[in-house]
Formats: structure tokens, sequence, C-alpha cells
């Protein structure tokens, strides 16, 4: 790989705090239109952010049934970026004022770096609230790494189940709970449920029947994006594969893994998922940057973070108005993250060059939700499909929104072998604990120290 040129010390330097939807998209655009700039070092772009890959989240419910390979739903950074510098670390203070950011890397002191241009796409995390019990034994749904614990932890409970006589193991084993009806909640539901309807014909003494899968929703229906009529079928179709869907329901507990609901309902299980909601990255209540209500930051149609100058911001963080819906924001979705990223990288290019600027206008297209194999939702351009036309509309989207075409092969080849053979259900819950077997295998070849020896060493 030829050397990165030495960047000239004056050159604008932007800081990218984020890498995930907005941050990489906005930097493979600012690769491409600041080509000869970053050839010849004449301009600096930096993204910040504690992982070094990017997640395309809407496939993450295929990664945890088995219908995607992991590594096929991430974005390795660095490979796709080769004229951007990746700092995997965490921005904990931020002074736009004064351009500068204090960053924690994976190791190491903290580290305190300057900058002339700011994106803020520090993107959201899981909205958790104080119910007891939940932070102790409840299991989120935004990343890489919760999306296969879970695809271990359900198939492991198969093989728990089947290993026990005790009805009541059992039943605790068989029992998986999710809160939260949007499309995580629902997607991640579907597809485990269907994974482990497969799974559970290996097992001559389990049955589907013997599984309990149980949707925990607030509000009053499921699938909100999609309408009322869609949502409705949702459910029906959900309740159909015998999976209760609680409508109007609240969890209470979660203490000592026994779930308690706000309509009376008490029972124990080794399995809960949380996918109630997500919430704007705390980081930016540690920056001098404009923040509303909820935590997001303040921006304007140009992307333009309100009140400052050389400083944008879009994505789950951000407060966009909604130039197609008068008084509201654009949604936190992938939808307009994608675009927003192409608004903000020209914007800021024009920035730097002395040009005027372009608003954000976008009109929702619609959305698609996939229900397990071959089994779909979706309301997009006022046309409403079901099942199977769904499904395939849901994956051909999405292989178009994937980042790079060595992505996009790599899920169409996953796609392909699964028409010819069976997904895997093996747990390898194991990887978790990589050294639990050295460990043990190291403590059985220690001495025994007996009474005697232990009199005859005094």
């Amino acid at each position: 790989m030829a050397r990165r040129p030495v960047a000239n010390p004056d050159a604008p330097h932007v800081l990218i705090v984020g890498g995930g939807y907005v941050g990489l998209y906005t930097a493979l655009r600012l690769q491409k239109k600041l080509k000869s700039e970053l050839k010849r070092g004449d301009v600096k772009v930096t993204i910040v952010d504690p992982q070094s890959y990017m997640t395309y989240q809407p496939f993450l419910p295929e990664a945890a049934a088995g219908n995607l390979s992991p590594r096929h739903v991430v974005v390795p950074l660095r490979r796709v970026l080769p004229k951007v510098d990746i700092v995997t670390a965490r921005v904990t203070e931020l002074s736009h004022a004064e351009r500068w950011a204090i960053i924690q890397p994976v190791e190491g002191p903290p580290q305190r770096i300057s900058y002339d241009y700011l994106v803020m796409a520090a993107g959201s995390v899981s909205r958790t609230l104080p119910i007891p019990g939940l932070a102790e034994h409840g299991i989120g749904f935004k990343t890489i790494g919760e999306a296969i614990h879970l695809r271990n932890h359900v198939l492991a409970q198969l093989d728990i189940a089947a290993s026990t006589d005790d009805e009541d193991v059992r039943k605790r084993a068989l029992t998986f709970v999710v809160v939260g009806g949007g499309f995580a909640g629902i997607e991640a539901l579907a597809e485990m449920e269907d994974m482990a309807r497969d799974a559970i014909r290996m097992y001559s003494n389990l049955r589907a029947a013997d599984m309990r899968w149980v949707m925990v929703e607030a509000s009053d229906r499921i699938l909100p994006e999609v309408g009322p009529e869609l949502g409705r079928w949702t459910a029906e179709q959900l309740r159909g594969r015998g999976i209760e869907v609680k409508l109007k329901t609240f969890l209470t507990s979660a203490v000592d893994k026994q779930i308690e609901l706000s309509d009376g309902e008490s029972f124990p299980t080794n399995t809960l998922v949380w996918t109630a909601g997500a919430k704007a990255n705390p980081v930016a209540k540690s920056t001098d940057l404009p923040v509303d209500e909820r935590g997001r930051v303040k921006g304007n149609e140009f992307l333009q973070i309100e009140g400052t100058v050389r400083a944008f911001t879009a994505g789950d963080n951000a407060a966009i108005p909604d130039l197609t819906k008068e008084g509201e924001f654009c949604a936190p979705n992938a939808q307009h993250a994608v675009r927003q990223s192409k608004v903000l990288a020209d914007n800021l290019v024009a920035a730097l060059r002395g040009k005027a600027l372009k608003p954000y206008r976008h009109a929702y297209v619609g959305s698609v939700a996939g229900l397990g194999l071959h089994k779909g939702v979706a309301h997009v351009y006022g046309v409403k499909l079901r099942g199977l036309a769904a499904w395939f509309m849901h994956r051909t989207y999405h292989l178009s929104r994937v980042p790079t075409f060595n992505r996009k092969v790599r899920v169409v080849a996953d796609w392909t072998l699964a028409l010819f053979f069976k997904r895997e259900t093996i747990s390898l819950g194991s990887i978790e604990q990589p050294r639990e077997e050295f460990v043990l295998a190291a403590a059985s070849d220690r001495p025994v120290e007996t009474d005697v020896v232990k009199s005859a060493a005094k």
C-alpha cells in the first residue's frame, strides 16, 4: 500500500466523531470529492470511534439468525477509507469554540487533538429504564456483539432444555421475552423464533410447541413505521406462529430472571431482550455544542450545528428539521442517515471552497421489515406488501444500501448458499469465555497440597 503523504501543517483538519452510517458515508464522499487535496496532503480527515468498523444494523437480525456471516454485516473502516486516519478511541470531551477534543484510546492515557472542521456523528445508544433486574439480565440488540451473543444464547437454551428432566429448568430455558415492538424488536424476535424453530427439529425430546416467545410492547401497536394496517397484520402473523404479542403492557421487574409484567403475569426466563428504543449518544452532553431536551445536537436544514461555524451534524444524534413535514424532525433511521451524509459531505466541501451550501430535503420513502425466512412486511411509496414479496423487497433494498461492492457480493454469496444448504444452528457460546478450558486444564496440573505435605513443609 502506498504511504500516505505527510499533511501540510496548515492544512484544514476535519474531525468526524463516530464511524457509523453518517461517519462512514461522509468520509467515503469526502475521500471522493477531495481526492486531489487528500493526495497532496492539503486536507486531513480523521474518524474517531471505539470500533474500527461500521455495522450495517438492518442486517443484525439475519446475522443473529445465521442467514449472514457476522463479518459480512460490518465494514472495516481502514480498508474502505485508505485516505482517512482511523483512531480507535472514544471522545470524552470536546470544545468547538477552541477546536479541540479529548479522546480516550482503548489503552493508554487520554489524548488531545485539534481540528478545524467538525462532523458530530456519534449516533445513538440503547435507551434503558430503571427497571429492577434489567441491567443485570437484559440483552441489547444494537451491536454485532449483542446479536451474536443472543444467537449463541438462544441455541444454548435449547441444549439446556434437552439435557434435563427438571420441568422448571426446561420451562425457564425455553421461554424467550423481547421488550419493544419497533423494527429492532420485531425483526429480532421473528428471526430468532424462525431459527429456533429450525434448530429444535434436531432435538428428539423437544418440540416447537415447548417454546414460549413473548413480545412486550407498551403502546397499542407494533411496527408503527409501516402504519396501523400492516402493524395489525404483522401482530396476527406472529400470533399465528404461536408468539404472544402483549400490547399496552410494561416490564416492571426482572429480578433473579423472574419477569413481572404490568398485566399481573409473572414467569421465569433465562432470556430477556431489550429493544425498547434508543437515545442520542450522551457524548454530546460533554461538549459545548447546543443540544435539545432529548440530548440531540441541534442542526439546521444545511446540516450545520446551530450557532456555530465549521461544524456539521446528522444521523441519530442530530435534531434536523424535516423540510417535507413542517414542524417535525427527520426520523433517526438509516434512510435519512445515508442521504444526510451525502449532503453533509457536499456542504463541508463547499465550506472548504467558499461556496454556497444546499439544504437537506428528503420525503420518507417508507419501511420494510423481515419476519424470518421468506416472510416480511413493507410499505414503500404507498404500496403495501406482505409475505414473500415484502421479504424480497426487504432484502433487495438493504442489499442496495450496504456500503461497498465487496460487502454486497459477500452478502449475496451467503444468501445463495442458503438456497442449497440449511443454516448452521450451533451454539458457540464458549468463544465468549475463551480461556475457561485452559484455566481448568492448568488447574488440574497443579500439585495437590495435602495436610501431610503442608506439615512437612512446616
